[in-house]
């Protein structure tokens, strides 16, 4: 799209402009229409390193917000490594004699490390969807403060839980915020950004994830041989160290401008957008404001709601459905039993010292991965060629673990199994794990970016609950005890992800919010997403857009 010339317009009679089309949601108004394209057309010319220079301080505040899930990545870490952990076990765990398999002699029964696993994940199921309502009527900043605050004191109960059943039901109460402030992190970053970042901040909230397993991991390790009860105890306080200083920094973060422009408050978000622009940039935030009105009124015209119904609603249905198959795709491709494989490690021989030195070596190789992902992956290839051959990779990975388990009484072959996931964690930091999170926030039409993040995240820990129940009977020797057979099992579902995004994945790369309303809109298949040509100020192809809509829902 090339850049046009703006005539010279006075700044009052422009505000009223804005304010008039945002009151009556038009797209039919040649100064907000040319203010949009030149905004468009300077938001495409941007290359990573101008846009960090032009937009430093939104940077920090995405960075901000999204390290409020660094306590998530922590916490389930935390309870997934704690069913191999010797203090955590001695004290709820019961007596089933030593062995190999159960060195300390005691072991959680399979129910229990299913409802510890999935207790958070269950509470996050409804703390998604109220994130959804909470953040459309309060704002991001809003209800992250709330979380933050209810969090803080949910922890008491899982540091003072004298028994399993206290301890799940803090889990669960837990979940509720950290599904708010997990959600919340992508969509905000996603409406801060400029295109060009969009999608390393989004995927940062799962970089945040990888920092939160990675302190968890070291923290494990370094108290794996107390035996006492604050072996375990001192994990859990260490929660309480995050909201002492995020809650002041998000007190003082700026709101969304996309949203303060739904409210109708367009003062404050001009306001917003000069504190998230550097004041030496050469971006004008008027211009900017303008966009967001455009493609705010576009998708009003193109009757796109802001309930949760409305996701389900139209060509909204299509964007729903992929966001929520590319978050559920990070439980498909099999992480329960590859990634942080404390458990399976245990399963197959391997010593408490060598399990917890994986883990952490594990951690590691994620970040590494993101790392990878993000310098070389991300700016030079598409999001769905990520993410499409990356699950043909895991398939493959899954695959061999399953074949080399008839063979994992040799403590050789038991080693490779655990190499394996490895590096099955590897590639999966590579696609899934990043573009899981990112995906789904750049999908949603912005009216209904909070909600399908919602939907998606909910799909996401509906699917984890199921697995990671399912997971613990696969693995406990007190259940089916499939041990590396367990890989064939999820190289399946890892191959269904496969086929599914090979055929319904399209390709967001480089594409403004407005340009991916209109190709949803003529309901472009996904494989052709990167090729066509959309041009979303053609206002005469708009109009007929909306009229087909109209004339499909008479």
């Amino acid at each position: 799209m090339e850049k046009q010339d703006l005539p010279s317009v006075n700044q009052v009679e422009f505000d009223e402009v804005l304010a008039q089309t945002a009151k009556v949601a038009t797209i039919h108004n040649t100064k907000l229409q040319q203010a949009a394209l030149e905004a468009t057309a300077d938001d495409h010319e941007l290359t990573v390193p101008d846009a960090l220079r032009a937009y430093a301080p939104a940077v920090l505040w995405a960075l901000v917000s999204s390290t409020c899930v660094i306590m998530e990545g922590y916490d389930t870490n935390l309870l997934s490594n704690f069913f191999a952990y010797p203090s955590f076990l001695i004290k709820y765990g019961r007596f089933v004699g030593v062995t190999p398999e159960t060195p300390t002699g005691y072991q959680l029964t399979p129910a229990w490390q299913a409802g510890l696993s999935q207790g958070s994940g269950v509470g996050s199921i409804f703390g998604c969807l109220l994130s959804g309502y909470l953040v459309s009527k309060w704002g991001s900043k809003r209800a992250q403060l709330g979380a933050l605050v209810c969090l803080t004191a949910f922890i008491f109960i899982v540091f003072f839980a004298p028994n399993l059943q206290t301890l799940v039901v803090g889990e669960i109460l837990c979940g509720f915020p950290w599904g708010i402030l997990a959600t919340t992190a992508p969509a905000y970053a996603s409406e801060v950004l400029p295109s060009v970042l969009r999608v390393y901040m989004t995927s940062y909230t799962n970089m945040c994830f990888i920092i939160g397993q990675l302190i968890s991991a070291g923290v494990l390790k370094g108290l794996s041989t107390r035996t006492d009860e604050w072996g375990y105890k001192i994990p859990f306080a260490i929660q309480w160290i995050w909201p002492v200083f995020l809650i002041p920094l998000i007190w003082f973060s700026p709101e969304s401008p996309w949203y303060l422009v739904r409210m109708g408050r367009l003062d404050e978000a001009e306001a917003s957008l000069r504190r998230l622009q550097s004041a030496d940039s050469n971006i004008d935030p008027k211009k900017t404001l303008s966009t967001i009105i455009y493609t705010n009124n576009l998708e009003q015209q193109l009757q796109v709601g802001t309930s949760y119904w409305d996701c389900f609603k139209g060509f909204e249905l299509r964007r729903t459905e992929i966001a929520c198959l590319t978050f559920a795709g990070q439980i498909l491709c099999g992480i329960c039993f590859a990634y942080n494989s404390s458990y399976f490690f245990s399963q197959v021989g391997l010593g408490t010292s060598t399990t917890y030195s994986l883990a952490l070596g594990g951690t590691g190789l994620a970040f590494f991965g993101c790392l990878i992902n993000w310098f070389l992956l991300m700016p030079n290839f598409g999001r769905r060629t990520i993410y499409v051959w990356g699950m043909a990779a895991m398939c493959f990975v899954l695959i061999l673990i399953g074949i080399l388990n008839v063979w994992t009484h040799k403590e050789s072959v038991a080693m490779s199994q655990a190499c394996l996931t490895l590096l099955w964690t590897f590639i999966f930091q590579l696609s899934a794990g990043q573009l899981g999170w990112a995906l789904p926030a750049e999908m949603g039409s912005t009216r209904l970016r909070q909600k399908t993040i919602c939907l998606a995240r909910d799909a996401s820990n509906i699917t984890g609950t199921v697995a990671g129940t399912l997971q613990q009977y696969f693995m406990n020797p007190q259940a089916w005890n499939l041990k590396g057979y367990t890989g064939f099992v999820w190289g399946g579902t890892c191959f269904f992800m496969f086929v599914w995004s090979y055929y319904r994945l399209p390709e967001t790369w480089g594409r403004t919010y407005h340009e991916l309303d209109v190709l949803f809109a003529k309901r472009v298949p996904a494989r052709k997403f990167a090729t066509t040509t959309v041009d979303p100020f053609d206002t005469v192809e708009i109009d007929g857009l909306t009229g087909k809509i109209s004339d499909s829902k008479a």
